[in-house]
């Protein structure tokens, strides 16, 4: 088999999700940057990766991916060494609910509405959007409610193993925590703050830090 290549730039949230199952696989990638908001967007060969020209997309000896799902699933699934996707259908399809949960209702306001607009903005010179951070507040919280509503007894949000719902939910939870209002957020969820201070100390969560 040859080394996998995952496209994309390690500040994304999304590429760090793939980048954290490559690690607890154990399987050595190649990173090729790819910044898609550089000024005038992803270079034009990258749109035979990714036609919508998204972050990231996966190539491993000759089969090309993009989905963060549909690669991370692979990576499980077409290498050795532990298992991230539960082996009993129930266990799973609550796996996939957590999945979808993040990406359809949580990622949005947690890292765009309440963490690049009170955190990253301010530090480009733009105003933060109050009417923004409001709105996305009460979404916020429901999200983290039913993670905690999920999440099982044990370390992980499915108990005791790793999952790839722990993989999709660490660089998001990560990147919201860099919001000053975060803290008290998630430190209603007690649950939560410990299986994020256990996740974030994981080697694969401290060896997929962005540089910056």
């Amino acid at each position: 088999m040859g080394q996998p290549v995952v496209y994309g730039a390690d500040y994304s949230v999304y590429v760090r999700i793939v980048r954290l199952a490559l690690h607890e696989k154990r399987v050595d990638y190649e990173l090729i940057p790819v910044d898609v908001f550089a000024e005038g967007g992803p270079p034009v060969w990258y749109f035979d990766h990714h036609p919508f020209g998204r972050i990231p997309a996966f190539e491993h000896d000759g089969l090309r991916l993009y989905e963060t799902t549909a690669i991370t699933r692979y990576i499980d699934e077409a290498f050795g060494g532990p298992a991230l996707q539960p082996a009993d259908a129930r266990d799973r399809a609550v796996m996939n609910q957590i999945v979808a949960l993040i990406d359809a209702y949580a990622y949005r306001p947690l890292v765009w509405d309440i963490a690049v607009e009170t955190v990253d903005r301010p530090k480009e010179g733009i105003a933060t959007d109050p009417a923004v951070v409001e709105a996305a507040m009460p979404k916020a919280s429901l999200a983290l409610s039913e993670l905690t509503r999920l999440k099982r007894q044990g370390d992980w949000l499915l108990g005791e193993n790793l999952s790839l719902a722990d993989l999709h939910a660490a660089p998001i939870v990560g990147y919201f925590l860099k919001a000053p209002l975060a803290g008290p957020m998630i430190g209603a969820h007690s649950s939560l703050v410990e299986w994020w201070r256990k996740i974030s100390r994981r080697d694969s969560f401290l060896a997929t830090e962005p540089a910056d």
